[in-house]
């Protein structure tokens, strides 16, 4: 099934009159571009370290004498820590696994097991985790995928579809067909489902509008700042709400502003009910106009995060990705190939997949999709990680961030001692909000914290900063260790390096040079 192809209906003119190169089309449908805007301040932080300049010598000196006592190299293992990873899938638009033999359960507990994921996810629809107003209700492939996240120790992310074209009759509840108009949109056999008359429902209609907050409320009861929870996709516009109806033109809303002011107030709902765990935004351009680029700047202006359905997209799309303010996690999706012969797709020597987790890294993720394309399950997987490791092996050891203190200087200013930490990034994202740095002491008499600003270390940059002891205290022995916060949430992190780690991902400070 194809999500969509640039060469669309009026595409070519559409592009050439202007819409998608940043002017206003005939409605007035204003554009808007990740690296051509100011998005304002990165998200408050307490306690925020001195990162420098730092001066050595003279009067001026604010480290004087500082030597390096220790340093740290990168690791060559996968580093688990929130804010990064790959995502198994667990279900899509068809469903959980189909199992031929054995159990739901153990085809889901195979997956989640599977030490290469870190994240499983989930997309259903609103009908399957709502019978009736007021109550939830969740199948049990997402009973499952949250027992099993907890077993092994992975998180979970969801997104709830408020249409989806592989549903009859459609995606919302029963209890709203007599409540809320629906609008017909057409056949096309673009999208793989010949025949089937697509239909979108008036998202601005009072009772769709009241359902929803609903259940989003309720959903948010539950899981906002949950400990299993990743992050959660915004309900957008459209099929699979991703935020369009290609190649269907227009919406089912009567005009531009009428869509954008329902979406934003759609988004603006789901970003007061999630205030503890990240949304993640499609970046899909305005097909439809309905006010995609209001909710992508509300999104970020928000610190929620963003996604894309497919690395072979539109420029705006690798645009806003790859630009995107460094405290601000991304997700990528896209389907892989099984690992048979025929499904390879090998051009000029090079794999289908490993073509895919090239252009992955490109625009520098904190997540990436396992997932076979409505056809999950495991052993799919293995049949090309089995075959062809090294490609996603590879892509394991630097998705995200993978933060470290690389160098270690220890100097003395009037009487305290004090600590310069040259941290660095080994992964191919910033940090998706702020990084915490604590010290303290075994027997834990005291702790001295604070934090970094919000992204940094930088992906291939060294970001500095000091931290200053209690007097009369050795720094020997001491024990280093980092908490990444998201939304006034703080969540412990591991280090990145081959040095060796408590069991709480502590570093313990000693001179190695």
């Amino acid at each position: 099934m194809k999500r969509r192809s640039f060469m669309v209906t009026g595409g070519l003119t559409a592009l050439f009159a202007g819409i998608n190169l940043g002017r206003a089309s005939s409605n007035n449908v204003p554009k808007h571009g990740v690296p051509h805007n100011d998005f304002g301040p990165p998200p408050p932080i307490k306690d925020r370290l001195y990162q420098g300049p730092f001066i050595n010598y003279g009067p001026a000196a604010n480290v004087p004498g500082s030597d390096v006592v220790m340093t740290t190299t990168p690791s060559t293992a996968p580093v688990r820590n929130f804010g990064m990873g790959l995502v198994t899938y667990i279900c899509d638009e068809v469903g959980p696994p189909k199992p031929k033999n054995g159990s739901l359960r153990s085809a889901i507990e195979k997956l989640a097991k599977w030490e290469l994921g870190d994240v499983l996810y989930l997309r259903v629809d609103w009908r399957d985790i709502q019978k009736e107003p007021g109550k939830l209700e969740f199948p049990e492939h997402w009973n499952l995928t949250f027992e099993m996240a907890k077993k092994y120790g992975k998180r979970v992310a969801f997104r709830i579809q408020l249409m989806s074209p592989v549903i009859e009759p459609q995606s919302l509840p029963d209890f709203l067909n007599d409540k809320v108009p629906m609008v017909k949109l057409g056949t096309t056999d673009e999208i793989g489902i010949n025949g089937k008359v697509h239909y979108a429902p008036r998202y601005d209609h009072p009772e769709f509008m009241k359902a929803f907050k609903e259940m989003d409320t309720l959903l948010a009861e539950r899981y906002n700042g949950h400990e299993l929870v990743e992050y959660v996709d915004t309900c957008m516009y459209g099929f699979w709400g991703e935020g369009h109806t290609w190649p269907f033109e227009g919406s089912p809303l009567p005009d531009y502003y009428k869509a954008r002011d329902t979406f934003v107030e759609i988004f603006e709902h789901q970003a007061a009910n999630w205030s503890k765990t990240p949304l993640t935004t499609n970046t899909q351009p305005d097909y439809n106009h309905v006010g995609n680029a209001e909710v992508l700047e509300k999104t970020i202006r928000s610190y929620n995060w963003l996604r894309t359905d497919t690395i072979f997209i539109e420029n705006e799309q690798i645009d806003v990705l790859s630009n995107r303010p460094p405290w601000i996690g991304a997700t990528i999706e896209q389907g892989i190939t099984k690992g048979n012969i025929g499904d390879l797709r090998v051009v000029d020597g090079l794999m289908r997949n490993e073509n895919i987790i090239a252009h992955v890294k490109d625009v520098g993720p904190n997540y990436f999709s396992l997932w076979n394309w409505h056809d999950i399950a495991l052993e799919n997987l293995m049949s090309y990680h089995d075959k062809y490791p090294k490609a996603l092996n590879t892509l394991s050891r630097s998705i995200g961030y993978r933060v470290r203190p690389s160098w270690i200087w220890s100097f003395e200013k009037e009487g305290y001692p004090g600590l310069v930490l040259g941290l660095v990034n080994d992964g191919i994202s910033g940090v998706p909000g702020a990084l915490r740095i604590q010290v303290r002491d075994a027997a834990n008499t005291f702790e001295v914290s604070g934090s970094l600003d919000p992204g940094y270390p930088l992906p291939g940059k060294v970001r500095q900063a000091v931290i200053m002891l209690p007097k009369d205290t050795q720094w020997e022995g001491l024990r280093l260790s980092a908490v990444i916060e998201i939304k006034g949430v703080r969540r412990p992190v591991t280090w990145a390096c081959a040095q060796k780690l408590e069991d709480d991902g502590a570093l313990i400070l000693k001179r190695n040079l």
